[in-house]
């Protein structure tokens, strides 16, 4: 009896042990990933993975210029997915990431959307300068791509410096999204994705014409410590497989 206490004693030692060895092994690749992705990448974490047994990706979500700030502060990053080319060029300017290796695999579009019940009416854009609506949902300009897009076409429009009073500038699309959803807002500007998501507590009033369509660049970062297995990511990204994970969350292919 004594003896087999000492041998199951051995035995779950030698699985402690074992465990120990399989989680140090495990490739461990962090992905700083625009907020807006957050869906499309949480389905194509699990489908890489299991493609690449022994990899554990850690998703980093937030707004593309609070991500590019990070990696400037020299937090760890393997992979950038920005959600315009500004944030990514800058990042090359920096020498983050080697300008060959940054490349265009989405898009997606700008729309002015309302809490399910359309408390202020609107129905246009123009709408907008009228006193029932009182609060506007846009992601920081400076930060965020989504508000960047936004602050373009409003200006093109001449209607920027008049709504600016009434905005409520949001961290990421994601926190817009959120004020939409509890009805926190008169209207906000998301991406089609992000609206689609929320379902019937978001209603989509008009898409948002600009210049360039919204636009999502990847690259593998030069400090990256798995760069093989980072490459292997973005490649995975931009491959069929990839593309279709995309498209089933309302992203277009470039």
């Amino acid at each position: 009896m004594k003896r087999a206490t000492i041998l199951t004693s051995i035995v779950f030692s030698c699985l402690l042990v074992a465990g120990a060895v399989t989680n140090a092994l495990a490739q461990e690749l962090i992905v700083s990933a625009a907020a807006s992705l957050t869906d499309a990448f949480s389905d194509i974490e699990p489908a890489f993975e299991k493609a690449h047994p022994g990899v554990d990706i850690i998703m980093n979500f937030a707004s593309s210029g609070a991500l590019y700030r990070q990696i400037e502060q020299g937090a760890p990053a393997d992979v950038y997915a920005s959600a315009n080319p500004k944030w990514m060029n800058k990042a090359i300017a920096k020498g983050f990431i080697e300008n060959t290796d940054a490349h265009i695999f989405a898009h997606n579009s700008l729309v002015l959307t309302t809490p399910e019940d359309n408390p202020a009416g609107i129905k246009t854009l123009n709408d907008l300068t009228g006193s029932k609506v009182t609060s506007i949902g846009i992601g920081t300009p400076e930060t965020v791509p989504a508000g960047q897009y936004a602050k373009g076409a409003l200006t093109a429009k001449n209607l920027y410096k008049k709504l600016t009073p009434k905005m409520i500038f949001g961290e990421s699309v994601r926190q817009v999204l959120d004020y939409l959803s509890r009805g926190e807002i008169d209207c906000g500007f998301v991406y089609r994705t992000d609206a689609v998501k929320a379902g019937k507590h978001v209603l989509i009033i008009e898409e948002i014409p600009l210049k360039k369509p919204v636009t999502y660049p990847i690259a593998v970062l030069k400090q990256s410590t798995t760069p093989d297995m980072a490459k292997a990511f973005v490649e995975f990204v931009r491959s069929e497989a990839g593309i279709a994970l995309l498209e089933a969350r309302g992203f277009t292919r470039p």
